[in-house]
């Protein structure tokens, strides 16, 4: 009996990484990152005192 290997299958050309860009060209952005960037955004903007003490709990 003898063997003989088969040839490795291609590999799917549909896989995608999170970075290509969706159907309509633009990058999306995931709600966990935009969330990370609106709770940066507040953080800096108290440090900074643009929104008062009392706003602050």
């Amino acid at each position: 009996m003898s063997f003989s290997p088969t040839p490795a299958q291609p590999a799917e050309t549909t896989h995608r990484s999170p970075d290509d860009p969706d159907g309509a060209g633009k990058f999306s952005v995931s709600e966990d990152w935009l969330a990370v960037v609106v709770g940066l955004v507040l953080l800096a903007l108290a440090l900074t005192g643009v929104i008062p003490a009392g706003l602050i709990p």
